[in-house]
């Protein structure tokens, strides 16, 4: 059997760093992890061969080559997915689909032929046996959680690697809190699921004997959801790998807040080769914590816990969003104020949205406040529900947000208020390649000569060189960040 795995385009977001990929000379930030690995759960013998479309043409070869298409994207790929679905039916060839997006609204892809929702350990094993028994079923589910160490290594063979800035591998599922707008619980469960130490190491293995040197995600939920496996576990084994291997790859990942609580765990990440952790910080507003039931975000001095990782070695990325109920419009100039003191550069600041299946989409429907027109793209000036505050205030101050964080002088500030405090360890920044310098010419280009932020940018560059030499790599690549983040608000501010 012939199958072509397919990974429909993003749009231009803030985390599809497209304007910033440009200086490193590739084509996407992440490869499709989860086709990688759901390619390996089908049988040996058949014929595979996955595209990407951020990073490659699909043509209509490629789609009559094989006997079964088989797609996987979440909500802000519905687009491009729905696009590559009406290909495959007009040229006939039989469609297969799963992942979030499908696993979510079933019911808006009904057209296609087989239906592989929640999670494919479980539903793709009986999809191939009724297949080869020439029965196989319209929709396969499950109401069971996977046993994560049934897991197959991903086929790294599928991706063309030197396309991406990072790859990418996933420890854990699920999350032990449960944020009201956040539809992870409701996709992967309360209690994080694991993978045990050797096969995450075999999975490491196996990316590094790719060739694969530089950036590694780790795509969890929440990657300190079990602390006690991770810290007796997991980071003394990844300590001991990397060390083993001259320290091949950098790490990122999601936590929650509560990590500043634990410095021997910040500690030991660090030791085992991560410099980056995004955080759902979400608002400064308490009322509005409570209200989403961040409860781990709740009665804490929320700056001094950014600090605190900070000084650990890790660079804190921040997820916030505006348009709770409890928001009123004080919470535009105390969220600048916020992002501004923690030194935080990559902010990533959105509207309240309410995805289906999370508590907040059953409330607001229960209340005859939902819309349609859910983009998954919350920093797209969408929303898809009738908000508290009168939306025309909310829109607007959520523009004066992003318009104030990322202009240059306040951005170049926020670099500088980070920069100054943060110690990173050599083990941790990766190794250093040709893209990295070709990056730092093509900035010295576009940022220090073309771009409006040129005399913010020179100052950074000489005081980093100068004063911090240590930081500098990392000063360049947030300068490269804060460009791209402005050309998306400013694309996005333009179409809505």
């Amino acid at each position: 059997m012939k199958i072509l795995f397919v990974y429909p385009q993003y749009p231009v977001t803030y985390w599809g760093f497209q304007y910033a990929l440009k200086f490193v000379s590739k084509k996407a930030s992440f490869p499709p992890l989860g086709l990688a690995t759901v390619a390996a759960m089908f049988p040996k013998d058949d014929e595979k061969r996955l595209i990407d479309m951020n990073v490659t043409a699909l043509r209509d070869k490629d789609l009559l080559w094989a006997d079964y298409v088989m797609l996987s994207a979440m909500a802000v790929q519905r687009e491009s997915t729905r696009e590559v679905i009406d290909r495959c039916k007009a040229l006939g060839i039989k469609t297969v689909a799963g992942g979030p997006l499908f696993t979510s609204e079933p019911e808006s892809f009904d057209d296609v032929d087989h239906l592989l929702l929640n999670e494919g350990e479980l539903t793709i094993p009986k999809f191939i046996r009724d297949l080869n028994a020439k029965n196989a079923q319209h929709i396969y589910t499950s109401d069971q959680w996977a046993d994560l160490r049934d897991t197959p290594v991903p086929i790294w063979k599928l991706i063309d690697q030197k396309k991406y800035s990072t790859m990418n591998i996933q420890y854990s599922r699920g999350c032990p809190f449960n944020c009201d707008f956040c539809n992870v619980t409701s996709l992967f469960g309360h209690v994080p699921r694991t993978k045990d130490a050797p096969q995450l190491i075999n999975e490491l293995n196996s990316l590094y004997e790719s060739g694969w040197r530089g950036g590694v995600f780790f795509v969890d939920d929440n990657f300190i959801g079990n602390k006690r496996k991770l810290m007796n576990d997991i980071l003394p084994a990844l300590i001991d790998w990397m060390a083993g291997k001259n320290y091949p790859f950098a790490f990122l990942t999601e936590t929650s807040i509560n990590l500043a609580d634990d410095e021997k765990l910040m500690e030991m990440m660090v030791k085992a080769g991560f410099n980056t952790v995004f955080v759902g910080i979400e608002s400064p507003n308490e009322s509005s914590l409570a209200e989403c039931n961040k409860t781990q975000n709740k009665n804490r001095d929320l700056i001094w816990s950014v600090k605190k990782i900070q000084h650990s070695g890790l660079q804190v990325h921040g997820g916030f969003i505006v348009g709770f109920d409890n928001d009123n419009s004080s919470i535009f100039d105390s969220l600048i104020d916020f992002i501004q003191q923690s030194g935080i550069a990559a902010a990533m600041v959105g509207l309240l949205n309410a995805p289906k299946g999370t508590k907040l989409y059953q409330r607001l429907a229960g209340e005859g406040r939902l819309l349609k027109g859910f983009t998954g793209d919350n920093t797209d000036y969408s929303m898809n529900f009738i908000p508290k505050m009168d939306q025309e205030l909310l829109v607007k101050g959520y523009h004066r947000i992003v318009n104030t964080i990322y202009s240059p002088s306040r951005y170049y500030e926020r670099i500088l208020v980070f920069l100054k405090e943060y110690n990173p360890i050599a083990s941790s920044t990766g190794p250093l390649s040709f893209n990295h310098i070709m990056a730092f010419l093509k900035s010295m280009v576009r940022l220090g000569i073309i771009e409006k932020e040129r005399r913010y940018y020179w100052r950074l560059v000489l005081w980093s060189l100068l004063k911090r030499p240590q930081v500098f790599p990392l000063a360049i690549t947030l300068s490269i960040y804060g460009y791209h983040f402005r050309k998306v608000f400013e694309k996005t501010a333009l179409e809505s």
